[in-house]
């Protein structure tokens, strides 16, 4: 049947024999996917050479190598074959091979020049997956610098062409419209509550009586999609409706049963994910309900750690999803959203380079000798995220101090794993545990094989890998992570107990544990898959290794997720973030994991996948990333230096004891940080001492060459006044030697010590003979306290600081309390001292009280000793 990509093909052949780039969009239901490859396929400049064509998802892929090879009568693997991970069929006459995206990157590692492509297209590009912006990038460098005839076309249906067409160096753009019917879309009145799988299975069963055909049901996941199924097939008879279920990680079988028409006649409903947006056709289909959302895997620069979010579908994606119901006929779109709600969605998604874990990309681009400034990019990597990744790669060993790959790096890019795993396969070859490597990769790859229980979820990731290692198909089957003995249907796994896990009771190590079950649909595929990997790094068949490497293994690929116990349930990850399980389960009591999935949400990230691992596993495999701490440091519940040796992971320390050996001089700094801590509280301070830096404090505040000895100033100078004097001493018992009188002295050469006792004396001898001791604690105004009696016969006030500063004097009564503050001693002779008389004369009569207190004899007695004859 023509298709109207075919009006614009003379066109895009013509572009091509002129430029070496081109863009061409073409609406859903063009053809491009199918015609142009085999439109080009005769074309001169191609010289015999291959077309590469790259899909976003493996299922697409496969539907378009089969597609191809129909229309020219052949089988796939003959002049049309596919290339994916783990899965080519292609042949010596192969001349179109569809590939997804991962693969080219691999062929540019090996042959940067493409020596036998003539032409690289890139399938649904606005879907901006990272392979696709990464691989447009290194085959733009490599047609630069090594391949000027190479043909670059960059196609998609929803592309911002202009964009696209200035990356490819002002490329022609070309246009097709698309074959569809008309669409009638239908809206809800009131914005959708509750789960969304329930509001689509309103819909699904309204349209069901309403509507005639097939319905495709876009829903965010597979969680989604099998609530929703077994909703439905409670709902409708299993003779009149086939529910299928269509997402990636589904076998190829079921897939492929999802798009074709149903064998037994019955109206489909396919339950599908994102997989089905963009390049395949499902047969048949009339009706889409649009759930209106997409999950999506978010990276986050400041937690090291991937998560995925439920967010609204951009208008592009909606309109892809509406036009699937006009492909073969008119048909009608249920969007579960209001009019309201559609006027808000966003033109287009964010491209995967803005959000995603760039460690794949980091690592390629270390293998191709570039850094990403160099290459062209519709969007460059985000700085902070590039950083990470590559502080990563340093982690793993894949890149030097320098940046530049390292051999281990090179053969990590080799595998097509994530960096992550592919380090963690290759030092698992080393210890006799490739198999297990590759079973915990395939296991990671995909979503979880263990379904929830209504107690939560168990995260032990060796009961998964014991699920896989006994499928054979068939029902699900219960994983019970008990010694159980042969009963069938159940997994022993070795080692563990009944009774065992952290002090919990067999009952109730029953309810966590014992009711989940695996996903026998996904095992058997799962299973093959890591055979694949098996043959793919040569692991020998006669290796079996235990299940209780595991996390070890887990330590290879997530160095930063190493998890010390900080108390049940709750880890200290060696990126320093904390981590808990959601629910109460026997790892909980682990005293050591690794975390393989986790969020990145609040303050402490949950874990969702983790396995136990033994201290002496992390110190004797991850040496080179251990790391010896020797501090001395002031321990202030001991109120002493202490030496302690930390060896640590990260953030994590795996073993931490005091040393008796000390350096001295790292003990007097940490003593000094110490007395910094404490405050000069913590030295021995006596009456004398306190005085001595008063005294300096007040020569101080009237003359600035005079030290600072303030406890703040003291306190910031310790090093120069204190530290000479602290060799030998490591703890506050120690500083009580310390005499602090002389150590203050010492900090005056010998005039300013003379100046000192002219100046700032530490008594002051009134007329009576009496020396009073001067309180320097007010540096403004210091003072005496003396008794009225004894300072008769003193005219002018006492001073100090070379009679800069008049003494304070504080009268007293005869008894010893204050009757007048004066720095003006003649002054209250004259004005002051008659009225203070009168009352001390009548509270003491019996003292001394002359009317003239200038010629009076001084005296500290009651009266003055009679003069001898």
């Amino acid at each position: 049947m023509p298709l109207p990509i075919e009006t614009i093909l003379p066109e895009l052949k013509k572009t091509l024999q002129e430029r070496t780039c081109a863009v061409l969009t073409a609406e859903p239901g063009a053809g491009k996917t199918t015609r142009v490859p085999l439109a080009l396929l005769d074309e001169p400049w191609l010289m015999n050479k291959r077309i590469l064509m790259l899909e976003p998802r493996r299922l697409a892929a496969r539907s378009a190598a089969g597609y191809m090879s129909a229309s020219l009568g052949d089988k796939v693997g003959g002049i049309v074959g596919y290339r994916m991970r783990l899965d080519t069929r292609v042949s010596p006459d192969t001349r179109i091979e569809v590939i997804t995206e991962g693969i080219l990157t691999r062929m540019l590692q090996h042959d940067p020049g493409l020596e036998q492509v003539g032409i690289v297209i890139f399938d649904e590009f606005h879907e901006r997956s990272l392979h696709a912006d990464l691989g447009l990038a290194l085959c733009l460098q490599a047609q630069s610098l090594l391949r000027e005839d190479l043909r670059i076309l960059v196609m998609s249906a929803t592309l911002d062409a202009d964009a696209a067409s200035v990356l490819l160096e002002d490329a022609p753009v070309l246009s097709s419209t698309g074959r569809s019917y008309p669409v009638e879309t239908r809206y809800l009145k009131q914005p959708a509550k509750g789960r969304i799988e329930v509001e689509a299975v309103k819909s699904i069963l309204s349209a069901w009586t309403d509507e005639e055909g097939d319905m495709l049901v876009f829903l965010p996941g597979a969680p989604e999609i099998r609530r929703a199924a077994r909703e439905l097939q409670a709902n409708l008879s299993e003779a009149d409706a086939a529910v299928l279920p269509l997402y990636g990680s589904l076998p190829q079988e079921a897939q492929d049963k999802a798009i074709e028409p149903d064998r037994a006649g019955r109206r489909k409903i396919v339950l599908a994910t994102t997989i089905a947006e963009t390049s395949l056709t499902v047969g048949g289909i009339r009706i889409v309900i649009d759930c209106g959302l997409t999950r999506v895997s978010k990276f986050s620069p400041r937690t090291g750690m991937s998560r995925l979010e439920t967010v609204p579908v951009s208008r592009a994606s909606a309109d892809q999803r509406r036009g699937r119901a006009g492909r073969l006929q008119p048909g009608v779109c249920y969007r579960l959203w209001t009019e309201l709600e559609d006027s808000r969605l966003a033109p287009s998604s964010s491209p995967e380079i803005a959000e995603a874990d760039l460690a794949p990309l980091a690592l390629e681009l270390a293998a191709w000798g570039a850094q990403p400034e160099e290459l062209r990019w519709l969007d460059l990597p985000p700085e902070a995220a590039y950083r990470q990744a590559c502080s990563l790669l340093r982690q793993l060993g894949a890149l030097d101090a320098c940046g530049a790959i390292t051999p281990h790096g090179r053969r990590m890019a080799e595998l097509g794993l994530h960096p992550r795993l592919a380090h963690m396969a290759l030092r698992a070859l080393e210890l006799g545990a490739g198999g297990l490597a590759c079973e915990i990769a395939v296991l990671l790859g995909e979503r979880d094989i263990l379904r929830s229980t209504p107690e939560g979820r168990d995260a032990d990731l060796r009961l998964r890998i014991e699920a896989l290692r006994s499928s054979t198909g068939g029902a699900e089957r219960e994983i019970l992570p008990v010694e159980s003995g042969d009963q069938p249907g159940r997994v022993r796994l070795p080692g563990w107990t009944a009774n065992g896990g952290g002090g919990q009771d067999e009952a109730a190590e029953m309810r966590i544990a014992g009711t989940s079950r695996a996903d026998a649909a996904s095992l058997p595929r799962l299973h093959a898959e890591a055979a694949r990997w098996k043959r793919e790094l040569g692991v020998p068949r006669s290796e079996a290794a235990d299940a209780g490497l595991t996390g070890l293994l887990l330590a290879f690929a997530f160095p930063d997720r190493v998890a010390r116990q900080r108390s049940t349930g709750r880890f200290l990850l060696s990126s320093g973030r904390g981590a808990e399980f959601p629910e109460m389960q026997r790892l909980s009591a682990a005293p050591w994991l690794v975390c393989a999935e986790l969020d990145d949400q609040g303050a402490e990230s949950r874990i969702y996948l983790a396995a136990p691992v033994e201290l002496e596993e992390l110190e004797n495999h991850l040496a080179e990333a251990i790391e010896t701490e020797i501090r001395t440091v002031w321990d202030r519940e001991a109120q002493a230096v202490r030496t302690r040796r930390k060896v640590m992971l990260g953030a994590v320390t795996l073993r931490e004891g005091l040393l008796t050996r000390q350096e001295p001089d790292q003990v007097l700094a940490a003593l000094l940080q110490g007395i910094r801590l404490e405050g000069l509280g913590i030295l021995p301070w006596s009456r004398t001492s306190r005085q001595l830096q008063q005294r300096l404090h007040f020569m101080a505040s009237a003359d600035n060459e005079w030290p600072d000895v303030t406890d703040d100033g003291l306190l910031r100078t310790l090093q120069d006044w204190l530290a000479p004097h602290l060799y030998g001493m490591k703890s506050k018992n120690d500083l009580q030697r310390l005499n602090l009188t002389d150590i203050l002295g010492s900090m005056l050469p010998w005039e300013k010590r003379r100046r000192l006792d002219e100046e700032a004396p530490t008594h002051y001898t009134v007329p009576s003979g009496s020396r009073i001791p001067i309180d320097y604690s007010n540096a403004q105004a210091p003072f005496a306290s003396v008794r009225l009696q004894e300072l008769f016969g003193l005219s002018k006030t006492p001073s100090l600081c070379g009679g800069r500063v008049p003494l304070t004097l504080h009268l007293l009564s005869p008894a010893q309390r204050p009757v007048q503050i004066t720095r003006d001693l003649e002054s209250f002779w004259q004005n002051t001292y008659f009225e203070v008389k009168k009352d001390l004369k009548g509270r003491y009569p019996k003292h001394y009280w002359p009317d003239n207190p200038l010629e009076a004899v001084p005296t500290n007695r009651v009266k003055p000793r009679k003069p001898s004859l």
